[in-house]
Formats: C-alpha cells, structure tokens, sequence
C-alpha cells in the first residue's frame, strides 16, 4: 500500500500502548457524565470474521463518539466461553485424534474447553487491537471466569431464598449426540425423509353413542413418539366424520374411523381405501369427555388416552386429530400440563428409551420407528404408513 499502512498501523497501536491510552481516557474524563456500552460477547472459538469485525468496529465507533463529545465513554470487552460452539470445537479434535468422547471425563472435557477458550481471547484481544478497537483489555470479562460463576451462584441463592426457585420441566431440543440441550441459534433445517404413519386409538369411554368403539385416527412423521403418547387433540371448530370402511383395508374391515371431514379424501387415497361411506358428521366439541386405551395397551400401556381440546390443531395435513407426547413437544407439553398430565421420563441424554417405556425400554429413539410400525400391525391398528421428506431440525 502506497501509504504503508501494514506496517505504520503497528507502530501505532505501540504508542498507545505505551501511553496505556485507555487508563489516561478514564483519568481525562473522570467525574464526567457515563456512557457504558453493555458487549454483547462473541464465542472464543476461533479467529475472528467479517461479521465479528464489522460488530466490533461499530462498537467502538460508538464509545469513540461518546468518548469525544465529553462523556467517560466505559468499554469493557467480553467474551461467551460456554455451549455447544466451543464444546464442539474440542470434540472434532477427538475425531481428527481418534478419542472417544465417552472415554474422556466430564472434567477433563470441561477443562480442555477452558483452555481452548482462554487460548483463543487471547488471539482475539490480538486481533481486535489490530483493527484499532480500544477498550479495557486487561480487565475483559468472561462467562467462564470464577468470580463471575460465583457471582451467578449468589443470585441463584437470593431466588432460592425468597422461595421464587423452583424445578420445572419442559421440552426442549436436544442432541442426542451431543447429550446436551440446544439454542434455537444451535439448530439448523435440512431436508430429512420422515416415517410417517396413520395409527388408531379406540374409543372405549365417550357421551355420545355414534362415537362408541370408533377409531380415532392419527397421523405424525415421528412413530418413535407412539410409546410416549399420553393424549389426542382435537379442535371443537373443525367438523369430523364418523366413516365406515368396507372391506379393501387389511385391519379395519366394518370399522369405524373418525377423522376430520376435510381431509377424508386425502386420507382415503393416502391408505388406499376406497370402499367406504359416511355415517355421520358431527361439531369436533362432541369429542368432550371422551378417553380412548392406547394402541399398546396389551404391551402393558394400559392407561386413558383423554381426548383434549388444542386450539392448535388444524387441517394443514393429517387427521385432525393430533396425537400428544408431552415429553416430546411443547404443545403437547402444554395441553397435556392445562389438564394434569405430566411428562414422564421416556429417553435418556443419548436418545435410548427408559425403562418408563414397556418393550421399547434400551431401544435407540431413532431406530424404533419400524418396531413400532410392526407392533402397530400386529395389534391392528395401523390404517398406513409411507414416507414424507420435509424441513427437519438437525444440532449443527
């Protein structure tokens, strides 16, 4: 460059260091008007890019500006030393080494993620100085450092104190490669081909005579969550259809099925099924007070199934009617809490279901979708399956 910046820009920052400039900035505005900007930290999990260069240089334009127009303009940098960023950063060192995660101790791991954090500010303090960025360097903070995790166990114990402190639960996503729960900003959408099935639940209690020993039938893209259903959602603003099937289904010849009216040509075509007619069409809120038995209930799931009313059923695709999991959904979570029926501990942090659940305790999560779509045939209450590729959430 015909000024010689690469080589003048050094020098500089050397003088400013020498000045430690930013100690006499404070000194010259001492007493004066406080501007601070809060920094929203970057992860120290490697060099820095476009967007973190682009973030800084704002920041510090900001500070400058308050800085000159008077103010003692207070910038302390900071760094985000926790999650799955880092974490994952360390586990492709395994795989390029050949280690086994699962061999390395929670400690160590944790503490391999520090180093890796503590190496990687002190890069980044390098690199921002060089884009003429000024702050407080030597007093940054991190959300790894000791005294702020103290800091964040005191206020901890003030809401365990005022009894405001409590243990919850919720679903949330979750890798079951990474054991851990993921951020809305961990995961990313791809493409996935999708099981899908259309099962039944029978009616064994309901106020209405034309819905006694009806099957009710539901459609989802995850067979896996069959074991852990607990309810089914309908919508008492959608009109349903009580449908008796002739003869060309394998499981339900004379049967009753119950789906919504809209979508009965669609299902029809989907399991192939043309022999059918329609007994009765009926408001979806005469679906009050109804209770269905599982469709393992001789595997030992022999508990109500409520019929419950979720405004966020709706006939985009499906039956209608939506089969619940609490431990797997937060819609589900939420119906299914309103009416008293909690989420109960179905997999493990590596995706193996739990001795909660009958036959398919030890079995892999995402390998019991063909299990559960042979034990749905073999208890006859399969009405068809297929396969649907569409956006799935994947762990980045």
């Amino acid at each position: 460059m015909k000024a010689n910046l690469p080589n003048k820009e050094p020098e500089i920052l050397k003088i400013w260091e020498k000045l430690n400039l930013y100690k006499k900035l404070r000194e010259s505005r001492k007493g004066k008007e406080k501007f601070v900007l809060h920094d929203g930290p970057p992860y120290a999990n490697g060099h820095i890019h476009m967007g973190t260069a682009l973030n800084k240089i704002l920041k510090d334009m900001v500070t400058k500006f308050h800085q000159m127009t008077g103010k003692d303009s207070v910038y302390v940098p900071g760094w985000d030393c926790h999650g799955l960023p880092i974490e994952w950063k360390i586990e492709e060192q395994y795989k390029k080494n050949k280690r086994d995660k699962s061999e390395i101790s929670i400690k160590d791991f944790r503490l391999e993620c520090r180093e890796f954090a503590e190496k990687w500010i002190k890069i980044h303090i390098k690199e921002f100085k060089r884009l003429g960025v000024e702050g407080d360097w030597q007093n940054y903070y991190s959300t790894m450092s000791f005294d702020a995790e103290a800091q964040i166990v005191r206020e901890l114990g003030k809401f365990l104190l005022d009894g405001s402190l409590y243990q919850g639960y919720k679903p949330v996503l979750w890798s079951t490669v990474e054991k851990t729960a993921l951020a809305d900003a961990e995961v990313e959408y791809k493409d996935h081909t999708s099981n899908t099935i259309y099962a039944s639940f029978e009616i064994k209690k309901t106020d209405k005579d034309f819905l006694k020993k009806g099957q009710v039938i539901i459609w989802t893209t995850t067979p896996w969550t069959i074991p852990v259903n607990r309810a089914l959602a309908y919508n008492s603003k959608i009109k349903y259809s009580v449908i008796q099937i002739g003869n060309d289904t394998e499981h339900f010849k004379n049967k009753n099925i119950i789906i919504a009216s809209e979508l009965v040509k669609r299902v029809s075509e989907d399991c192939n099924f043309q022999d059918f007619k329609i007994v009765k069409e009926f408001n979806g809120s005469d679906f009050k007070n109804t209770i269905c038995s599982h469709p393992f209930e001789q595997m030992g799931y022999d508990y109500d199934v409520p019929m419950l009313e979720g405004d966020f059923v709706t006939l985009e695709q499906g039956t209608g009617i939506v089969h619940s999991a609490p431990s797997h959904g937060p819609d589900d979570f939420n119906l299914c809490l309103k009416h008293g029926i909690k989420a109960s501990n179905t997999m493990n942090d590596g995706g193996i279901y739990s001795d909660d659940v009958p036959f398919f305790s030890g079995t892999h999560i995402f390998k019991a979708d063909n299990q559960v779509i042979e034990k749905l045939s073999e208890h006859k209450s399969l009405l068809g399956n297929g396969k649907l590729q569409h956006s799935f959430p994947h762990s980045w």
